[in-house]
């Protein structure tokens, strides 16, 4: 029987299920040989030369392979179709060569999909080992060994703590680094917009946007200040309006593409949020079970065959509108030959994410992710009618624009849409009726400060996204490229965002300052070009090596003679605009603000983090780390004394705290208490730093149950505290002043259910005719009148103080649309209601529903 080898035992037990008895499957468990960790693995003297060693996990899977070869000497080699799985093929050969017998047969076979017929037509089909891949994955393999065991030990000698560098690892990270730099030197602008909540003739509102101002089209700036946006809305308020023009356009929202690996694993960070890591994992498995194609690829055409079954599928599960009238085609971007060419998508376009047999949470909900995607590409455009509004005043000083969509036609957006990040939704309101050259009612005119905002950090699939953009890595490299920089501690990942860790930094800059070639994106996505020729035979491996090796020899030799002190000084220099930046007052900004003496300079630990310390030391310990914001200090000095405990501010791995005594044996732990966030350093002193170590602060029992309320700070700010219910507090320094009336009150206002409680009305009116309370309110659009689900924007010239209970009967009748038409009876009765109910059950709402007794 002839023995076939693939990298998985998942692998191997699908595939044996296709091909029967008739051939013996093994799985070599991924490579069987790698360049020992060891100097001299790669030697550029012997025309670089690689040792290959057997790793002794792998020696029991090549025996059971030469065991099995010694009944049939013909050898299958079926692992992966991309360069990584051509080079496990050829380290297989090269390791069995010596236990095949003579005149035996070695095949290679690749299939894109393990499916029966993949694998029938790839057993029909076989062929030699593809030598060229095998040369792009040999000189990859030279070249991350090199930059590796060559660079790191600069790192380690030069740079205190640094762990590695590596040949995309370290471009990867000054991505990250570049980004948090420039969201660092981010200064916000002040702008405002204006809107107005307009009604046509019959009384339906609408929202529209201040466009035009001063007879000039409206620029994002033009409105700087409060003063600026407050100008403008009186502007609108002393002139009539009316509807210049309302155009329906039809449009159309073509499919994505199907998925290629960068792509599926930024859709499956923003919607399932799994990391690159977790995303491979998960679709590896899917592919070995053979459920879909393989997943490492940057290809997004699709197999004829694969197309006309899903083709069928939409037609028998949507119907024939949801289907094109020709199949759609996708060009394939691909620029690396070496990679394997169709998209990820299922292998069974009938097996829908509820019939497949995984139990699985991850893979099953990446499954749905890829189905999805696949028919979706498939589908029908959606097709939507965009509408908009011009809204004008006669002399053409202030204009304003409404928009919104319909919907026409779903399409493929009824399986399929694809996320987002760092944007906002497209505006797709839906507009009443509005006719052109009608009267537009002002119902309220609302300026909206805003400020510009910083670049938003990477994510694990926008560092993808960026990666790809550049031309660095390739499919097979991102999960392990974006796992390592988090593996390092170069990088941490909170809520979801990549921060550069201090060492990061160093690390980075040091390589900019030192090795700036090595570490820049043209050369990196050049570099990667070169390796994608030698994957197509158009350039000799070996002559790509010999040039890299002459430039980076000749940059290692130029830091052979630097001491640490002047690496950190040149790190210091390059870094000094963002270390120390500029002070408000014009003062030295690398003057000590603890002892005015010594100046600001970068140092490192020995743990291999960074911070800024005082060259007066150690009469003066000051410290920050050198990632804190502008203006951010943190002075490890004593404050005083209390109860015979030196009371210290100290800085910490998470910020500035302040510490009740010193660490013993019998006191490990002693008590602690962070600077909150705003808190000017200078300012605290020994009281200041007491406060904090006394909370959480007993403010008094409750006057409704006699239990203990408590203020605090938490992980999610200043709060107070009764029993097992917490509310925040709007400022820090109250945690230290809040009373027992403020605190009930701010507790009886805690949301509930994931809505806040209602806001105090402005006035109580009386009873409507047909019932329930009428009341003043405040809301978004200005002040307005309120009675059961009727809502009634006051007239500008109306303040709330003087709205009569007759005046109020005018609007919610206008309102309403005829005289005296009530609203719903239900309505004041479902307010009721709740509160009643509550009342049984919740403290919270118990105190709302004498505030609703009060109000009738």
């Amino acid at each position: 029987m002839p023995v076939v080898v693939v990298e998985s035992p998942a692998k191997a037990k699908t595939i044996n299920k296709y091909l029967g008895d008739d051939y013996t499957v093994l799985a070599s468990f991924g490579h069987v040989r790698d360049l020992p960790p060891k100097d001299g693995s790669v030697d550029p003297e012997a025309d670089f030369a690689m040792k290959w060693e057997v790793a002794s996990d792998s020696k029991k899977h090549v025996k059971a392979i030469k065991d099995a070869l010694a009944s049939d000497p013909n050898l299958i080699l079926a692992t992966d179709p991309d360069r990584e799985g051509e080079a496990i093929s050829w380290h297989l050969l090269e390791t069995l060569a010596p236990a095949l017998k003579k005149g035996a047969q070695v095949s290679r076979v690749t299939f894109n999909a393990i499916t029966k017929n993949a694998v029938t037509e790839a057993m029909a089909a076989p062929r030699q080992i593809d030598q060229p891949l095998v040369d792009a994955y040999l000189a990859r393999r030279a070249l991350d060994y090199l930059v590796g065991f060559n660079l790191s030990p600069v790192l380690w000698r030069k740079l205190p703590g640094a762990k590695s560098a590596g040949r995309v690892q370290s471009v990867a990270l000054r991505v990250i680094v570049d980004r948090e730099m420039e969201i660092e030197a981010f200064k916000a602008r002040e702008y405002w917009s204006v809107h107005a909540k307009l009604a046509t003739p019959r009384g339906d509102q609408f929202d529209a946007n201040l466009t035009v101002y001063g007879g000039k089209k409206l620029d994002r700036f033009d409105l700087a200040t409060e003063k600026d946006a407050m100008l403008a809305v009186s502007a609108i308020a002393s002139r009539d309006l009316k509807v210049a023009s309302v155009t329906a356009k039809p449009a159309s929202r073509n499919p994505w593409p199907p998925f290629m690996t960068s792509t599926l694993q930024q859709e499956a960070s923003r919607k399932l949020g799994l990391g690159a890591r977790a995303c491979m994992s998960a679709a590896q498995r899917l592919y070995e079970a053979g459920y879909i194609t393989y997943m490492r690829t940057d290809g997004i055409d699709m197999a004829p065959e694969a197309v006309m079954s899903a083709r069928d599928a939409i037609k028998k599960r949507f119907g024939e509108e949801y289907l094109p009238s020709s199949p759609r085609m996708y060009k394939n971007k691909a620029k690396n030959a070496q990679e394997a060419h169709e998209c990820i998508r299922p292998t069974d376009m009938f097996v829908s994410p509820d019939k497949l047999p995984v139990s699985d949470k991850d893979q099953k909900a990446l499954y749905d992710l890829i189905w999805k995607r696949t028919i979706a590409s498939q589908m029908e455009s959606a097709r939507i009618e965009r509408t908009t509004v011009e809204i004008g005043s006669d002399d053409a000083q202030i204009g304003l624009r409404a928009t919104g969509q319909v919907m026409m036609f779903d399409g493929f957006l009824k399986v399929y849409d694809q996320g987002r990040d760092d944007e906002e939704d497209e505006d797709s309101r839906r507009l009443p009726l509005i006719k052109e050259g009608e009267k537009a009612d002002k119902r309220g005119i609302n300026p909206e400060q805003h400020f510009t905002q910083a670049p938003p950090r990477y994510t694990e699939a926008t560092l993808v996204k960026r990666m790809e953009e550049l031309g660095i890595g390739r499919p097979s490299t991102y999960a392990s490229i974006v796992t390592t920089i988090q593996d390092r501690d170069y990088v941490r990942k909170e809520q979801n965002r990549l921060i550069p860790e201090d060492k990061g930094r160093l690390v980075t800059i040091f390589l900019l300052k030192y090795f700036p070639r090595y570490v820049s994106y043209d050369f990196t996505s050049s570099l990667e070009g070169e390796l994608d020729d030698i994957s197509s035979g158009e350039r000799a491996y070996r002559e790509v090596l010999r040039r890299f090796w002459k430039d980076f020899t000749a940059a290692l030799e130029g830091t052979s003679e630097l001491r640490i002190g002047e690496v950190l000084e040149a790190i210091d220099e390059a870094l000094a605009p963002h270390l120390y930046p500029a002070r408000a007052d014009g003062g030295d900004p690398r003057e000590c603000p603890l002892c005015h003496k010594g100046r600001l300079h970068l140092k490192t630990a020995r743990s291999g983090g960074a911070f800024i310390g005082c060259t007066n030391y150690p009469e003066c310990r000051f410290t920050r780390p050198i990632s804190s914001p502008e203006g951010e200090v943190v002075g490890d000095a004593v404050l005083g004394t209390d109860n015979g405990d030196e009371i210290s501010l100290k800085n910490g791995r998470f910020g500035p705290y302040v510490q009740r005594g010193e660490a013993t044996a019998d006191v490990p732990k002693p008590p602690r208490a962070s600077v909150p966030k705003g808190w000017d350093l200078a300012s605290v002193d020994l009281e200041r730093a007491l406060a904090l170590l006394a909370l959480p602060r007993a403010i008094g029992p409750h006057p409704e149950d006699g239990e203990i309320v408590e203020a605090g700070i938490g992980r999610y700010g200043p709060y107070v505290k009764h029993g097992s219910k917490y509310a925040n507090l709007p400022e820090v320094d109250e945690v230290f002043t809040i009373g027992m009336n403020r605190a009930v009150e701010v507790l009886a206002t805690k949301v509930v259910r994931g809505r806040a409680a209602p806001a105090a009305p402005l006035a109580e009116l009386g009873e409507h005719p047909e019932g329930g309370p009428i009341q003043v309110l405040s809301g978004r659009y200005g002040p307005y009148v309120k009675w059961g689900k009727v809502n009634a924007t006051l007239p500008r010239d109306l303040e709330p103080g003087a709205v009569t209970l007759e005046r109020a009967l005018e609007l919610i009748t206008e309102k309403a649309g005829k005289a005296k038409k009530p609203a719903k009876k239900a309505a004041p009765k479902a307010e009721k209601a709740p509160a009643k109910k509550a009342a049984a059950k919740k403290p919270a709402a118990k105190k709302a529903a004498p505030k609703a007794k009060k109000a009738e």
